[in-house]
């Protein structure tokens, strides 16, 4: 079996939510329509956004239930990726704090998905 290179994200509200990923990764999606876009990361990763309405089988959940990591190389990182977020109009739902695994925060979507950033005690990679 191949690895995982994409994630779909439901959401309620396609040209606020494709604005919005449009808006913090600095770049348009390849695809759009009225009920999908599609980024491709620089990892090579994709990036979804589906309109929940449209969604097949029916979704009975969206946003919450798993987050979308951003790993940092150090604090400052941090700090600037959450400036850039609070601006973007993010949810701030966990403020800057030391964990276990390393200095994070938490915001969220419109939609509520969730998106932490992180620098790790140890950066592992």
């Amino acid at each position: 079996m191949k690895e995982p290179s994409y994630i779909i994200l439901y959401v309620s509200d396609m040209p606020v939510s494709t604005a919005f990923y449009s808006d913090i990764l600095g770049k348009a999606p390849v695809e759009s329509s009225p009920g999908f876009s599609m980024f491709v990361l620089e990892s090579g990763w994709k990036l979804g956004l589906w309109a929940k309405p449209e969604v097949k089988p029916a979704a009975d959940m969206t946003g919450g239930g798993a987050e979308i990591g951003l790993m940092l190389d150090n604090r400052e990182e941090v700090a600037a990726a959450l400036e850039v977020l609070s601006a973007k109009q993010a949810k701030v739902i966990q403020e800057p704090t030391q964990m276990d695994f390393g200095y994070t925060f938490v915001v969220q979507d419109p939609d509520g998905h969730r998106i932490r950033a992180f620098c790790p005690s140890e950066i592992v990679r």
